[in-house]
């Protein structure tokens, strides 16, 4: 805990500390202050990206991806009209995701609940009369005003409170913020892979359509049995089902992508190369970064700074009030104005606060222990999507530098040898199968590879949807 204050002192955490300036993330041509006074934007923050930017280019029609160079940033994605990018998509999602406006509309009613909590009590005034019928006068008439006085600094303490709610409120804004960003990205990579296995299943579905057709040239030549020609009629089906299951997740990631942006998006055709990844992560500097930079430490420092500034109220709360009344009557029997006031101030005997100073104390040990917790969990939750990023990249590395390439080269010689009929049908039967898991292995590795990525680069935060402002 203490390391975690001391790290949120050094780079001044208040609003998203430490986060760097954006740059913005590009694929290569993918088609398809703390003062409640300030302005909400001014609680705006920009998100980092630690990857340097490399532009690459894919064969056209190639199946096997472009191997990686380690150290490049997403490619740009771009609608075919040039229109749509990623970076419009999360500005379109910051604009239209409610729950980002929810989080705005909760700071602004802070805003609004610190100009309250500091104002004085109004005056009072009213109407006066005494000795009414003494010797068959009206008596004394006249009318009096009168304030009351917050002593021992409740008004300033109050807004003291309420700022740092403000502070808290502003961190769970910047959060939510970055849980809309990473939807957008991790939905915006789901539809690239998608897509890709949409491609994949069309050109298996066409491989298996030869496959067939030179089946029936063979069967004519009496050079395999009939069951060579159904095995491969057997497989063209199956290619059939994988396409229109590919087409399925590809209309899915587009709705997911739809629903965070909060906009109705038709599908549209991505290029580019999704086999392209990101950047190397490294755990260390990752661990520094979210412990340091995470709103949601942020939010909890601004919590147990709430709980420390309400003891101080608590702690001024049996100062006494005064309440002081000005009096002016004019007196029928003598016909002379007279003055009054009057003061008075509760006596501090039995109600002394002491359970809200108890409940002061006990907050701040709760508030205390929840930046633990905090700091904990950020921890746990950083493993898990750094475990799941360096077996994906592995895993994807390993695919697309060495498995892929040759699935794909015994692929193409026993499809050749087929036609000739050197080799048999299960021989195909087998290339194909072991070309086609193999594709499909190696995009399931890059869906996890940049969604874990997206989580990382996200401070772990997304699922704004599903986690509504408090």
């Amino acid at each position: 805990m203490r390391r975690a204050l001391s790290r949120l002192l050094v780079v001044g955490a208040v609003v998203c500390p430490g986060v760097a300036e954006a740059q913005t993330l590009r694929l290569p041509s993918i088609t398809a202050d703390s003062s409640p006074e300030n302005q909400l934007e001014k609680s705006d923050i920009q998100f980092q990206s630690i990857a340097r930017q490399q532009p690459v280019t894919s064969p056209e029609g190639a199946m096997l991806p472009t191997p990686s160079d380690g150290e490049l940033l997403p490619p740009a994605i771009t609608s075919p009209d040039g229109e749509v990018t990623l970076q419009k998509l999360e500005q379109m999602a910051l604009a239209g995701n409610p729950a980002v406006a929810q989080a705005e509309a909760r700071v602004r009613a802070l805003r609004g609940k610190w100009v309250q909590a500091g104002l004085p009590p109004n005056p009072s005034a009213g109407y006066l009369a005494s000795e009414i019928g003494d010797s068959g006068r009206a008596g004394q008439q006249g009318g009096y005003v009168g304030q009351e006085f917050i002593t021992g600094g409740k008004l300033r303490l109050n807004r003291a409170v309420v700022s740092q709610e403000i502070q808290q409120a502003e961190q769970q804004l910047a959060g939510m913020r970055l849980r809309v960003q990473t939807d957008v990205r991790k939905a915006y990579y789901s539809a690239l892979v998608a897509q890709r296995r949409a491609d994949l299943a069309a050109e298996l579905a066409g491989v298996s359509g030869e496959a067939v057709r030179a089946s029936q040239e063979l069967l004519k030549a009496e050079e395999i049995p009939q069951a060579g020609l159904l095995q491969t009629q057997v497989e063209q089906q199956n290619a059939a089902i994988l396409a229109l299951a590919a087409q399925n997740e590809q209309q899915a990631a587009w709705r997911r992508l739809s629903a965070v942006v909060g906009s109705d998006l038709s599908i549209r055709r991505l290029t580019g190369d999704v086999g392209q990844l990101p950047g190397l992560l490294n755990w260390d500097e990752q661990l520094v970064r979210v412990t340091t930079t995470s709103p949601e430490v942020s939010a909890a420092i601004a919590e147990l700074a709430r709980a420390q500034t309400a003891l101080q109220r608590a702690r001024v709360e049996p100062i006494p009030d005064i309440n002081t009344q000005f009096v002016v009557q004019f007196d029928n029997a003598t016909e002379d104005t007279i003055a009054g006031v009057q003061m008075g101030i509760p006596l501090p005997l039995w109600n002394r606060n002491q359970g809200g100073i108890r409940q002061a104390e006990a907050e701040i040990t709760q508030a205390r222990r929840n930046a633990d917790r905090v700091e904990l969990n950020l921890k746990q939750r950083l493993a898990a999507a750094f475990q799941e990023y360096s077996t994906a990249r592995s895993q994807a590395e390993t695919y697309s530098t060495q498995i892929l390439p040759k699935a794909k080269e015994t692929f193409d010689l026993v499809q050749r040898g087929y036609r000739l009929g050197e080799l048999g049908y299960l021989d195909l039967l087998n290339a194909q199968r072991t070309y086609s898991q193999t594709n499909l292995a190696y995009l399931d590795a890059l869906g996890a590879l940049w969604r874990s990525w997206a989580e990382i680069e996200g401070l772990l935060l997304s699922d704004s949807l599903a986690n509504p402002s408090p």
